[in-house]
């Protein structure tokens, strides 16, 4: 009944295309030409990102159902009848990644020497050095928690795990209780231990469940049990009047409600107590349908599995990834400052191909040369060990006026945020922590420069974070300028969302949340104009997710209007490809391969003089009106040739794409009789001479 109702609906429900994105994330662990270690962060991201997937998309349904408010899902469904056929698709996803790490990847690791066993799996001095380490390091730490009619229920945190213990009296009564034991997040998850060229990496939960008794010397323990909670993590900030006071003390305190917040799903462990189970249910107001049992004796939370890829003597296991190429706009200029490369052109950065170190360098000398007067820049989330950070300091401590927007409701990176916000604060930085209620979601940076007696601004927009460490692993674009055209939209744009006032027209921007939209849909509309008229309309979009109805429906119209679309979405898309009499025009295909595709590009193709967009927005509800977004047209020739082959490369590559299917599922494109065309791999190839060939879609 459900799968009918899915099926029927022109739209496809955004949590369940979730899914179906994290099943193709999967599959990189499943492939057969990925060493081992490899696999393993593919499997780390999975479980992270199913994590995820519950603190947000989950809590957030769980957010209607428990204030009984209505919720209708893209598939037709009521929240209730959703939740149930929701989770009963994310349990069976559970078990399968869980099921492969215990026959598949298990078995791959032993072939490498490397074991994940249990203390018997050691020799004598190895168990000898477990129960000291025990003895010295874990006991120590770790803080029993009694549940009875003397004690309040402790708080239990999420994404730890938790040994519930229970126990009886040793008198008469036999009356039971139950203890919970958290393992601390700062105690290494595996107890390393080399013999020979055999590596063993034994879970701490299985060193303290065997010494778990030295807590309970005078009760009689009746079970140990193993667990981990999600907890809801979707929360909304109200806009505050006072801005700098009400809205970061807001901040902190959901931070802190947070640990207290609903519990979405528990994970237990193959032998687990049904006293323990029936409490934990009772208490966190959960039914079947949330609790996620281990089929086979392996361990829960795989995001833990880092400890093994980073192992210093397995670096000769992990992938060798090609060294950046330089910027084909950046060639032969290895002697020259940033500022003199840009005040003679224009330079399109492509990361991971290209390095970030061109936007950091640029920084730094802004920060040094004398003649910098200012530094604007938007901030959503920055590495550990931030080298944006750090050049902002530089600069203000040097005189500069340094003007940081920083978005404290970045998901998950909130109290990273606050602290590198008061370290700019205290550096003499002005610091503006976000708009409201509106996230801060564009990446923009404006730099102004005295030379002689004129001022320049230099401008860098992106795709991506100011992320040293993402700009590695995420596909990403970015421009940087000091082209008039640009500079005075960023000089305006930055105006507006600090200050309050009204935009003049952008030339080259196109904005969140008050025009994107339609902008969006009037740029749609022009190729249905040329369609209609008898000409050839064509649209390419490559985002991240798509899920906004106006732009779904208005793509609809332009399929049956007879305009060619082709759609590359990594993650949720709620169009439903290949419908007759909807969408037959429509094609969608997502990569996913050895980068987070996180590039944004919009092409139309305007008769043959292309209009191509680059920026910070999703096609989503959420950057249309929740967020600050910003899009940068591209108006340089040679750089839309190299935008354009972007997309080309993304729509020739066999090896790392999926195409959707109709019913809302997804086919791994096959390489056939053509000839094998790896994105990742070809991106390292490029060169002047293949974008210059590079064909108009």
């Amino acid at each position: 009944m459900n799968s009918n109702i899915i099926n029927q609906s022109n739209l496809i429900s955004r949590d369940l295309s979730w899914l179906n994105f994290n099943y193709r994330v999967l599959d990189q662990v499943k492939d057969k030409n990925r060493g081992v270690l490899d696999k393993l962060k593919f499997l780390s991201i999975v479980s992270s990102n199913f994590d995820e997937f519950f603190e947000i998309r989950v809590g957030s349904l769980y957010n209607y159902i428990d204030n009984n408010k209505k919720r209708i899902d893209y598939s037709g469904m009521r929240e209730e009848p959703f939740r149930e056929f929701l989770l009963e698709q994310c349990s069976k996803f559970f078990n399968d990644f869980n099921t492969y790490f215990s026959d598949t990847i298990i078995t791959e690791l032993n072939e490498k020497k490397i074991f994940i066993g249990n203390l018997d799996n050691l020799d004598e001095e190895g168990q000898k050095r477990a129960k000291k380490y025990f003895k010295k390091t874990i006991f120590p730490m770790l803080t029993p928690m009694v549940f009875d009619n003397l004690h309040s229920f402790p708080i239990l945190m999420n994404k730890v795990l938790i040994f519930g213990v229970v126990t009886k009296t040793k008198d008469s009564s036999k009356k039971k209780k139950i203890s919970f034991i958290q393992i601390p997040v700062n105690l290494p998850r595996f107890f390393e231990y080399k013999v020979d060229d055999n590596i063993f990496f034994i879970p701490i939960e299985k060193i303290i469940s065997k010494y778990i008794d030295k807590f309970f010397r005078s009760v009689l323990i009746e079970s140990v049990s193993l667990f981990r909670i999600i907890r809801n993590g979707d929360f909304t900030l109200e806009e505050s009047e006072d801005i700098e006071t009400n809205f970061l003390e807001e901040l902190k305190q959901k931070l802190k409600d947070r640990k207290f917040s609903r519990v979405v799903r528990i994970e237990i462990s193959k032998s687990f107590d049904d006293y323990l189970l029936k409490s934990l249910k009772d208490r966190f107001k959960v039914d079947d349908l949330n609790i996620m049992r281990l089929k086979s004796n392996t361990i829960l939370d795989y995001t833990s599995l880092n400890q093994i890829i980073d192992y210093n003597e397995f670096s000769e296991l992990l992938p060798n990834y090609p060294s950046p190429i330089k910027s084909i706009d950046m060639e032969g200029d290895n002697e020259k400052s940033i500022f003199e490369i840009l005040s003679d052109r224009d330079v399109f950065l492509h990361h991971p191909y290209n390095s970030f170190d061109p936007v950091i360098k640029l920084l730094n000398e802004a920060a040094d040369d004398p003649h910098v007067l200012s530094i604007k820049i938007t901030l959503y989330r920055t590495a550990k060990n931030s080298g944006v950070i750090d050049a902002l300091l530089k600069a203000a401590e040097k005189g500069k006026h340094v003007s940081v927007l920083f978005e404290v409701k970045a998901r998950f990176d909130e109290e990273n945020n606050l602290r590198n916000g008061y370290k700019l604060e205290k550096a003499g930085c002005y610091v503006i922590y976000g708009i409201g209620s509106l996230k801060t979601h564009t990446k923009l940076l404006l730099i102004v420069r005295r030379e002689g007696k004129k001022v320049k601004n230099y401008a860098h927009m992106g795709t991506g974070n100011y992320n040293e460490t993402t700009s590695r692993l995420y596909t990403d674009l970015s421009l940087m300028t000091s082209n008039q055209k640009y500079t005075k939209d960023a000089l305006e744009f930055f105006n507006v969302i600090t200050g309050h006032s009204v935009p003049d027209d952008y030339e080259n921007l196109i904005t969140a949340p008050i025009y994107m939209r339609d902008k969006i849909i009037s740029l749609i509309q022009g190729e249905i104009d040329t369609s209609l008229s008898g000409g050839e309309g064509k649209i390419c979009i490559k985002i991240n997710s798509l899920q906004d109805k106006d732009v779904i429906n208005k793509l609809y119209e332009a399929s049956n209007s007879g305009v060619k679309i082709c759609l590359i979405v990594r993650g949720i898309c709620c169009l439903r490809p290949g419908r007759e009499g909807l969408s037959e025009n429509i094609k969608v295909l997502s990569v996913v391969g050895d980068y987070l595709e996180h590039s944004r590009l919009y092409y139309f193709h305007n008769g043959g003089n292309p209009i191509i967009y680059s920026g910070s927005a999703d096609v989503m509800i959420r950057s249309f009106k929740r967020r600050i977004e910003s899009l940068f047209k591209i108006n340089e020739e040679f750089i839309k040739k190299e935008a354009i082959t972007i997309l080309n490369y993304n729509l020739r590559d066999n090896c790392n794409s999926y195409e959707l299917n109709e019913d809302g599922s997804y086919s791994k494109r096959e390489k056939g009789k053509n000839k094998e065309f790896n994105l990742f791999k070809e991106f390292y190839l490029l060169n002047r001479n293949k974008v210059e060939e590079s064909i108009i879609l």
